[in-house]
């Protein structure tokens, strides 16, 4: 049994050293490529963070019970849609909840895909997908932008330094809030940053608050996605701009292929979604005049999927890898034996797994796209 009165620095490396040999070739390419930035996210969140903070702000005595119910929502186990939607705030706050942990031990503050072009970093290129936004908007110093469904407010951070504005962010989940104020305060920009907790479909903001207002890889979790872009409308000013990154399925999707339901089903369960709109859909629902829009998936030189591909190896994020996902499996499966992660752990690292597979799957058939991409226009 583990000796738990350990410093957390030697349990941290207790926990580590069945693959100390791969994070010594894994730190000696980072020195090698001057990559800081790595060390500092590896640095940051390590093997006792995601220990420590797997559930948020769920009771860890109840961590196994809150992956019951959310399991129970989607179609593996016997949930449909309209169940989803009916109680989306519970099942996307009970994901969050349980993933967000995972999400910033193997991917960093920023929870999203990004185009890539070759030669650049995973970290990179979702640094230039954040900046992109932000120029398509034409976000000027001073001015005030809305963030919906900002996660832990890595883009709100990026975007704030980026365009010297001040940034929103609207979330229903309490401890992502909780963890977003303090890496504001970390980066200096909890002055002009800042967090509200709410549910983006009620926003608690007057009309024509907002310069401009963005969405990353989040109104996919709305129930009605017409209610969702109608709620951003009404408290962006007249004249301004919405841009969304939206979760879709392809014109290449066919309902009607068991093996297309079956990847569609896994990136639900695996990412807390009620369902997937198709690209069409998404933009006839957006309401009003867009200025362009493309799915950003399609001439991306780097395929947006290939960190969570088995056949990819990369040093700078490693721990996306195969090999990395290996390790966090069964580092996840210690930690819950020896109790210093809940009940229930194994579970979530389980139907992420899943998720990561149908993300591969759907990014290979092109029936599934992170990036669908519109710029919208408010009406004077």
């Amino acid at each position: 049994m583990c000796d738990t009165s350990l410093p957390r620095c030697e349990i941290d490396e207790l926990l580590s050293s069945s693959f100390s040999t791969t994070l010594f070739f894994f730190y000696k390419a980072a020195e090698a490529k001057s990559d800081l930035s790595v060390r500092r996210t590896m640095s940051k969140s390590g093997a006792m963070d995601l220990a420590s903070n797997l559930g948020g702000k769920i009771d860890k005595s109840d961590v196994l019970t809150a992956v019951e119910k959310y399991e129970q929502y989607h179609v593996f186990h016997g949930g449909d849609e309209e169940e989803r939607k009916a109680n989306y705030t519970d099942m996307v706050n009970k994901y969050y909840d349980l993933a967000t942990s995972f999400y910033e031990y193997g991917w960093g503050e920023s929870f999203h895909f990004a185009h890539r072009w070759n030669g650049e970093s995973l970290r990179e290129s979702i640094k230039r997908h954040e900046h992109f936004l932000a120029l398509q908007l034409g976000v000027k110093p001073g001015q005030k932008v809305l963030d919906v469904g900002c996660g832990i407010g890595g883009p709100l951070r990026e975007i704030a330094r980026f365009s010297n504005s001040s940034v929103t962010g609207i979330n229903n989940n309490e401890y992502q809030i909780t963890r977003g104020k303090e890496l504001n305060r970390l980066a200096g920009v909890d002055k002009t940053c800042n967090f509200v907790k709410a549910d983006f479909m009620k926003m608690p903001f007057p009309e024509n608050t907002f310069d401009a207002v963005y969405a990353i890889e989040a109104t996919c979790h709305a129930p009605d996605a017409y209610g969702c872009y109608k709620e951003i409308y009404r408290v962006l000013k007249p004249g301004q701009c919405f841009a969304a990154y939206e979760w879709c399925m392809t014109d290449a999707f066919d309902p009607d292929n068991a093996q297309h339901q079956k990847i569609k089903a896994e990136i639900e369960i695996g990412d807390g979604l009620p369902d997937i709109r198709l690209t069409s859909k998404c933009l006839k629902l957006s309401s009003r005049p867009v200025i362009w829009e493309k799915d950003l998936a399609k001439d991306s030189p780097v395929p947006w999927y290939l960190p969570l591909d088995k056949n990819h190896f990369s040093l700078s994020s490693f721990r996306l890898t195969a090999v990395g996902r290996f390790i966090t499996k069964n580092m996840v499966k210690l930690l819950e034996y020896i109790r210093l992660a809940p009940k229930g752990s194994q579970r979530v690292s389980d139907f992420l797994e899943k998720a990561a597979e149908g993300l591969v799957d759907g990014g290979r058939r092109e029936i599934f796209t992170p990036m669908y991409f519109f710029l919208a226009r408010k009406p004077e």
